[in-house]
């Protein structure tokens, strides 16, 4: 952002492969295509406040831009040269240069390699685990049998506790009743004069007699007879609530013994129980409590129970598997390197062919393979990139002795050497050179010379350098002309002042 500028704007054009995954997140997101068929990116940054992203039309988080450039585009940088001293990161380079078909052999080999290595852990569990899940499973079929033979009932807890609270104040809750009883209907003296239902029929029968001659009274007269039916119901209710009040102890021993068997199985097995049924409504449950929680407990435990009988039962064929899965890891072992092999010259070829033209004249990069003691997450070989920097010089590793102007020619070639390979099956890749010059020595005049004929050897589709301006010039002009002109090979090279 400029010295003094409010915000910063960058545009640009993507055209998406069919079928990409970048597409396919776009698509996520909402994004679409414009009628060209190129996808427009806006990134906006603010002196003050906070910067957007958009993709096809749609605001997107920014990390979303990040995943789709990593489709999209290659960055070769400063850091990526030390990641080079790397074996795995050789042998990244190394596969990514044999083609699409390896690619698809590799990821192969992964899928195996991973399903073996979780099915051996399985198997480990159950056979270092024997004696812990006989244990187990004999705690689990103990407790399954003692709920089986209580039996308990979803509620039955709750609703025990209701009848020992009714049973345990029937004379208090008996007098409530009469009470309320005798307060609608009268008492058993036959005094009606202070009951409500005598009082209700009085005002009914006044008011019918009322509205014979004034009809405005008949609704009101039928709004007190409904009254008077339902003070009548409740009455009857009331009679028989006190009725069946008998205060039997042999009842409430019985409430009281089976509400402490409950109790006791609750302890026991209904402590931080969570409900894991599925609910059709997706509505959230939560932890459980009571009978609800033990009932919980027996299901899963069932389940467990299966669970450690399908172990034992399924070891052999667990067994069965990984033997089948360490011969496909094998074969698939030995044709990655065989692929490996055959890509290792060709790969070493074409950077040596590289280094021709980065000053390097003389120099040959040495690509080495070599078998595995044992086959690892990704294949059972061991590559090693070595570099004879002059005709009659020892081969030396490049994660050990070779230096840092070298380390970035050779990546540099590395680079190129990969887009070519790219390009060659899609225009859809672009590769981003950041200062392409960074470590290779020399002058910055001589620098430039050096690496503008590497980078003329990629793809034209993939070409996007970039330079900086040097710290020993004052100006970029000294040595950054605008990028050279890419043509086809067949219309000869084209010079172009640096």
């Amino acid at each position: 952002m400029r010295p003094g500028a409010s915000s910063a704007v960058v545009e640009g054009r993507l055209r998406l492969p069919e079928g990409s995954a970048a597409l396919d997140r776009m698509a996520d997101a909402g994004g679409q295509l414009d009628d060209d068929g190129s996808a427009l990116v806006v990134r906006s940054v603010a002196a003050e406040g906070r910067s957007r992203a958009h993709l096809g039309g749609r605001s997107v988080p920014q990390a979303l831009l990040a995943d789709v450039a990593d489709e999209l585009v290659t960055v070769h940088g400063q850091a990526d040269q030390a990641r080079l001293r790397t074996p795995s990161r050789q042998r990244a380079a190394l596969d990514a240069f044999a083609g699409s078909a390896h690619a698809d052999l590799l990821a192969r080999y992964r899928d195996a390699w991973t399903e073996r290595a979780a099915l051996l852990r399985r198997i480990d569990d159950v056979t270092s685990r024997v004696d812990e899940r006989a244990r187990e499973a004999e705690l689990l079929r103990a407790g399954t049998a003692e709920i089986e033979r209580v039996d308990p009932q979803p509620g039955e807890d709750d609703t025990l506790r209701q009848v020992v609270a009714r049973l345990g104040n029937a004379e208090e809750l008996r007098e409530a009743a009469r009470l309320a009883h005798d307060a609608l209907v009268g008492d058993d003296t036959g005094s009606e004069d202070a009951s409500a239902l005598p009082a209700v029929d009085r005002a009914r029968r006044s008011l019918e007699v009322a509205a014979t001659t004034d009809p405005a009274l008949v609704e009101l007269a039928r709004r007190v007879a409904d009254a008077e039916y339902a003070l009548q119901d409740v009455a009857t209710d009331l009679a028989a609530y006190e009725g069946g009040l008998a205060a039997d102890p042999g009842v409430l021993e019985q409430s009281h013994a089976r509400l402490a068997e409950l109790t006791s199985l609750v302890r026991t097995y209904g402590g931080d129980t969570t409900d894991t049924t599925d609910t059709s409504d997706g509505s959230e449950t939560g932890a459980l409590t009571g009978v609800a929680a033990v009932l919980a407990w027996a299901r899963d435990a069932g389940l467990r129970l299966l669970e450690l009988e399908d172990d034992d039962a399924g070891l052999e064929a667990m067994h069965a598997r990984a033997k089948e899965l360490q011969a496909t890891i094998v074969d698939l072992a030995a044709a990655l390197g065989r692929g490996r092999s055959a890509a290792a010259d060709a790969l070493a070829k074409a950077v040596t062919e590289e280094l021709a033209g980065l000053a390097m004249s003389g120099a040959s990069l040495e690509v080495g393979v070599e078998r595995a003691d044992e086959p690892g997450p990704w294949g059972a070989d061991l590559v090693e990139m070595r570099l004879v920097p002059h005709p009659g010089a020892p081969a030396r590793a490049l994660g050990k002795g070779a230096s840092g102007g070298e380390l970035s020619r050779v990546m540099l070639a590395i680079e190129v050497a990969l887009a070519a390979v790219a390009g060659a099956g899609s225009g859809s890749t672009t590769f981003v050179f950041d200062e392409v010059d960074a470590g290779v020595g020399a002058a910055p005049r001589s620098r430039s010379v050096a690496v503008s004929p590497c980078l003329r050897g990629t793809p034209r589709s993939s070409w996007s350098p970039t330079w900086h301006r040097s710290r020993r010039s004052p100006t970029a002009s000294s040595w950054c002309p605008s990028p050279p002109t890419v043509r086809p090979a067949t219309t000869g090279p084209r010079t172009t002042p640096w």
